[in-house]
């Protein structure tokens, strides 16, 4: 006989947005369940912005992560693409917006370790290892069926079940997909040369190559290039790939050491049509994937948990509608006027290099100068990427 559950919120998906939601939620008082099916191990990292830390703080995860990261005090960007107009050297400084840091690198093993055992300590958070056979929504409640047989029925249900989201489907709201000629490498290495916690990217005509410092003399990095570039670089044996990215890199972090394990992920993108409606709300890459240049994707998801989370701890507490019209409504204008220009910025960079076009090339390096020559517009740039509200 399957068993049948009530709650105030569904989250589904343990990725690090759903497991945000969830906590968000759970510390705020509001009934939730969290259905997440087993996730494996993730070998890749994530440069988290300050406004993400702040929300990670509210669930009791930030600081005490700190010592497993490695802090981004500067952002320098080199233009190697080989063309004849150049843009020149660019270096944002964290103090130039009173900061230490703009954000910190961290593995994702660390993050999502942590952030499961905070949430298991919240009395208002239930958490459902199990997967998902289908959703539905209807005029008063959404309704998620585990494989099990088990219903669970919800004012809200919150999707961050990843780009495939049944959630998104169930609410109904298509999304737009595009792809790249590209895949994008991804590995992390030990370097003989100090880091000095600056995070370098490369523009390249393949696609950007980005350095982030993790703790010590270790750094992440994430090389986008042309799928055949990829996986001849994959095919490399451990030291043939540790000097191929010497030679990247520029010698700029010394001898490297490559530790052997590497993931290799195509260049594509998605933008739900909406972020919620029906009951239903999207975040994380159920709403939007962004390829992996300038540190937006997971930090946009993060922002997604905690709008949603707010708006929803807040009807609860006043004793109204958590998953009403004119709350989706709201959800959904403020996340897509945060995320759609963000998506047009990096599909704008990444396009820009690999169309080797003079105009396009003119256009990057006009922009490059005046972030660098411009300290007021280069100080807005820099609060809006680490999603810090004005002082």
């Amino acid at each position: 006989m399957s068993a049948k559950l009530g709650t105030e919120v569904v989250v589904v998906g343990g990725g690090p947005a759903g497991l945000v939601a969830a906590g968000l939620l759970g510390c705020s008082g509001v009934p939730t369940v969290l259905i997440s099916p087993a996730v494996g191990p993730d070998t890749r990292t994530t440069a988290l912005m300050q406004g993400s830390l702040k929300i990670l703080e509210r669930i009791g995860v930030w600081p005490s992560l700190a010592p497993k990261s490695g802090a981004l005090r500067k952002l320098r960007i080199l233009d190697v693409s080989g063309s004849i107009i150049r843009a020149p050297e660019t270096t944002f400084d964290a103090q130039e917006l009173g900061l230490t840091a703009f954000g910190n690198n961290i593995e994702n093993n660390d993050l999502l370790a942590a952030l499961r055992e905070a949430i298991a300590g919240f009395a208002h958070l239930s958490v459902l290892t199990a997967k998902v056979k289908a959703v539905r929504s209807e005029h008063d409640h959404a309704m998620v069926r585990l494989e099990d047989g088990t219903d669970i029925t919800a004012r809200l249900l919150i999707g961050a079940d990843g780009r495939q989201s049944l959630c998104r489907g169930a609410a109904g709201i298509n999304a737009k997909e595009w792809e790249y000629p590209q895949s994008a490498l991804t590995l992390n290495f030990s370097h003989t040369r100090p880091h000095d916690n600056i995070s370098t990217e490369f523009h390249r005509r393949g696609g950007p190559l980005v350095l982030v410092p993790l703790p010590g003399n270790r750094s992440s990095m994430v090389c986008v290039d042309t799928p055949a570039e990829t996986d001849r670089r994959r095919s490399l044996d451990n030291r043939a790939l540790a000097r191929e990215i010497e030679r990247l890199t520029h010698g700029l972090l010394g001898r490297i050491t490559f530790d052997g394990v590497h993931g290799a992920w195509p260049l594509r993108g998605m933008l739900a049509e909406r972020f919620a409606a029906h009951r239903i709300a999207l975040v994380g890459e159920a709403a939007h994937v962004l390829p992996p240049i300038g540190a937006q994707g997971l930090n946009l998801g993060i922002r997604d948990a905690a709008a949603i989370a707010k708006l929803a701890s807040d009807a609860y507490r006043e004793q109204q509608d958590p998953g009403s019209p004119a709350l989706l409504d709201a959800y959904d204008d403020g996340r897509r006027s945060d995320t759609r220009p963000r998506k047009m910025a990096i599909d704008l960079l990444n396009r820009s290099l690999i169309a080797d076009l003079l105009p396009f090339d003119a256009v990057r390096a006009f922009g490059l100068w005046a972030l660098r020559s411009v300290p007021p517009l280069r100080r807005a740039v820099m609060r809006r990427g680490v999603a810090l509200s004005r002082r």
